[in-house]
C-alpha cells in the first residue's frame, strides 16, 4: 500500500470508529476496513467508549422536540419552478393539474419575494400581479374557476416571467 492508501484507510477507520461510538455502546463491534486500519479503529473505538452511564443517557431539557419546518423557498428556486411551466399547457397535462401548477407556482414565488432577505418592496410588480391575481380567483380553487380565468392566470405567469428575466440578479 502506498503512504496515501495507508493514510486513507487510517482516517476512514477513525470515523467509522467515531461513528460507531456515537450510535451506543453496543456498537463497538463496528466493521472496520481490513488490513493495517483494523487496529486503529478498535483502539479508537475502545479508548472513546469508556463513559459512565449518566453520560450516555439523554439529557430532559424540559421542552418537547419540534421538528424543523422548512422555511419558504428561495425566489431563485421559486422561480424556476415557474419556469418550469413556461413548456406546458393543457394539451400536455390537462387543464386541471396545468392550471392548478401553475397557480401554486405563483403562490410560492409570492411566499419566496415577501420572505426574501432584501423585503417585498423589492419585488413590487410580480407581488401586486400576484396580488391582483388573487383578487380576481377569489377564495375558489377549483379547475372550473381557474380554467374560467386562465388567460389571467397565464398572463400573470408571462408577466413575472418577463419581469424576472429583467432582473437576472434577483434570481442567479
Amino acid at each position: 500500500m502506498t503512504r496515501f492508501s495507508v493514510r486513507k484507510a487510517a482516517v476512514t477507520a477513525a470515523a467509522l470508529a467515531a461513528f460507531a461510538v456515537s450510535c451506543g455502546g453496543a456498537q463497538e463491534k463496528a466493521a472496520a476496513p481490513s488490513g493495517g486500519a483494523t487496529a486503529t479503529a478498535t483502539a479508537t473505538a475502545t479508548t472513546t467508549v469508556d463513559r459512565t452511564p449518566a453520560e450516555e443517557a439523554p439529557r430532559d431539557t424540559g421542552t418537547p422536540e419540534t421538528p424543523a419546518t422548512p422555511g419558504p423557498e428561495r425566489v431563485r428556486d421559486a422561480f424556476a419552478g415557474l419556469q418550469a411551466t413556461l413548456d406546458n399547457s393543457c394539451a400536455t397535462d390537462g387543464c386541471a393539474y396545468f392550471l392548478g401548477r401553475v397557480h401554486e407556482e405563483l403562490l410560492g414565488l409570492d411566499r419566496a419575494m415577501k420572505a426574501d432577505p432584501k423585503g417585498p418592496g423589492h419585488f413590487p410588480e410580480p407581488i401586486a400581479l400576484i396580488a391582483e391575481l388573487e383578487r380576481d380567483l377569489g377564495t375558489d380553487r377549483s379547475a372550473a374557476n381557474l380554467e374560467k380565468h386562465q388567460k389571467s392566470l397565464l398572463s400573470t405567469r408571462d408577466r413575472i416571467n418577463t419581469w424576472m428575466q429583467n432582473h437576472p440578479d434577483d434570481y442567479r
